[in-house]
């Protein structure tokens, strides 16, 4: 396919996306900062032990998520515009939903008939096996909902239902910890409530109802396509799952529940506080790329930029919180009995960075509808992480887990700039590479003059941190580092 490059096209889209990462950003914040609060309530009202079934049944509710039901909804956004243009939503929606519907029929069938090996693999009580078998009905739901709403770029629409779900799902949790007394269960049940609610406000917000036809058949044509782009998604989602996810059943396995406990300690305070912050690009970058590619536009120079805009969010973040890991933990966690947890913190910082920037390395894989290779090198990652996992937690525990989670997510990274396809190769923005690291140069002599100073809170430090290193990074982009348009 031939490529034009449209100055104006991009400079038109990027403007765009950046009012839609304004858009999206409350609801990323608002994420973000429910993920924060999470850990020191969840961790103060709950035990180690149930802590570490709780982290184990969320891990177990992604699994089958993976596989059954999040790559309807992302192939519902990647073949939206075209269904849209050809005028056939309603048949397009129709196959979503029947395919969606009929891979949860399989997965209960799959799960009744495997139910006691899996009790007897990973000790989670059957409560909470079924339990996490009906919450997977309404999450599936929210998921392709959400999606629609991104394929049609109503981004104030996906704002309000995710702050709404995430404040309703901290509430009614609470609620039933306190009241019932139910322990990490509860935490299930406020999940499976909200959720719901959720659903049906995203059925309107969606415009799903104006498609909906009744005894509309279903485009068997479409199922093809759907599968060749779905599968391969969820096998990569599944390989990024076993990276980071899959250390809590090897942990349980050899350590116990309160173990577990410290590493989704560790977990919720990295990966899904990080990500939820650095989606606000790519949440609104995505769905514009992916019509800009379909226009044969050259989507290069654009996901270049975007690129060294996530290099600049995230990387000061993860470098400041893996310096301050110790005082990091004592702040989100209010019981003293997870404070080990910090072992784990740069480990999985620096893990979510090289996970999240694979977002733009690997995204030429999705353009071209090849994500099998995107699975490929996803997988061989995730052998390498588990094979570390294996080898590394009976001698060194927690930091087993740290090495085996960094190491697999580096190769994964490794592996997407090192496997390119013709015409989509990435252009390195070495222009903002190259102000971050002389920003880095006064940053590094602040931080050891803080070091040697007593008295000063850590907070302090790491606003004061993040403030001269962004200070002289913009004092760059506008004198000496300038960037020609």
């Amino acid at each position: 396919m031939e490529f034009i490059e449209n100055r104006e096209v991009e400079q038109e889209q990027l403007k765009a996306i950046f009012r839609d990462m304004v858009k999206y950003s409350p609801s990323k914040i608002c994420g973000m900062l429910g993920n924060a609060i999470i850990v020191p309530v969840y961790t103060s009202i709950l035990s180690p032990d149930q802590y570490g079934l709780y982290s184990l049944s969320i891990a177990t509710l992604s699994f089958l998520c993976i596989i059954f039901s999040d790559w309807v909804g992302l192939s519902g956004l990647r073949f939206f515009k075209q269904h849209e243009m050809t005028q056939d939503m309603s048949k397009y929606l129709t196959t979503l939903v029947t395919m969606l519907g009929t891979n949860l029929c399989l997965m209960f069938i799959l799960a009744n008939f495997f139910r006691n090996w899996f009790y007897s693999q990973f000790n989670i009580p059957l409560t909470y096996l079924m339990a996490i078998l009906l919450l997977i009905i309404p999450v599936a739901c929210r998921a392709l909902l959400f999606q629609l709403l991104r394929a049609q770029l109503k981004s104030t629409a996906y704002t309000v239902s995710t702050i709404a779900n995430q404040l309703m799902t901290i509430l009614l949790s609470v609620f039933f910890v306190k009241v019932c007394h139910m322990g990490a269960i509860a935490l299930l049940l406020g999940m499976a409530i909200s959720i719901t609610i959720t659903d049906f406000i995203l059925i309107f917000q969606s415009n799903i109802l104006k498609w909906s036809k009744l005894q509309q058949k279903v485009e068997w044509k479409s199922f093809l396509p759907i599968f060749i782009y779905g599968i391969p998604i969820a096998a990569t989602s599944l390989s990024t799952w076993i990276i980071n996810q899959s250390n809590k059943f090897i942990m349980n396995s050899i350590h116990g529940f309160s173990q577990v406990g410290l590493v989704g300690v560790g977990y919720s305070l990295t990966l899904p506080l990080l990500m939820t912050i650095f989606s606000i690009i790519t949440v609104a970058a995505i769905p514009r790329i992916i019509n800009m590619y379909e226009e044969k536009i050259d989507v290069r120079p654009i996901i270049s930029r975007f690129t060294g805009y996530f290099v600049l969010i995230a990387l000061p973040v993860i470098v400041v919180m893996s310096l301050y890991c110790v005082d990091f933990v004592r702040i989100f966690s209010s019981n003293a009995k997870f404070y080990e947890a910090y072992k784990l913190i740069p480990f999985f910082a620096f893990g979510t960075f090289f996970m999240a920037i694979t977002d733009y390395t690997t995204l030429q894989y999705h353009l071209a509808n090849k994500t099998y290779i995107d699975f490929i090198i996803k997988l061989i990652s995730g052998i390498a992480g588990v094979i570390l996992n294996i080898l590394l937690i009976p001698e060194y525990g927690l930091i087993g887990v740290g090495i085996a989670t960094l190491g697999a997510n580096f190769l994964y990274f490794l592996l997407s700039i090192i496997i390119v396809l013709p015409g989509l190769r990435l252009i390195y923005p070495v222009l903002t590479l190259s102000r971050i690291l002389l920003a880095f140069v006064p940053t590094v002599f602040l931080y050891y003059l803080f070091i040697n100073t007593s008295g000063i809170h850590a907070v302090v430090q790491m606003l004061a941190l993040l403030t001269v290193f962004y200070l002289c990074y913009f004092f760059l982009a506008k004198t000496l580092i300038k960037r020609n348009e």
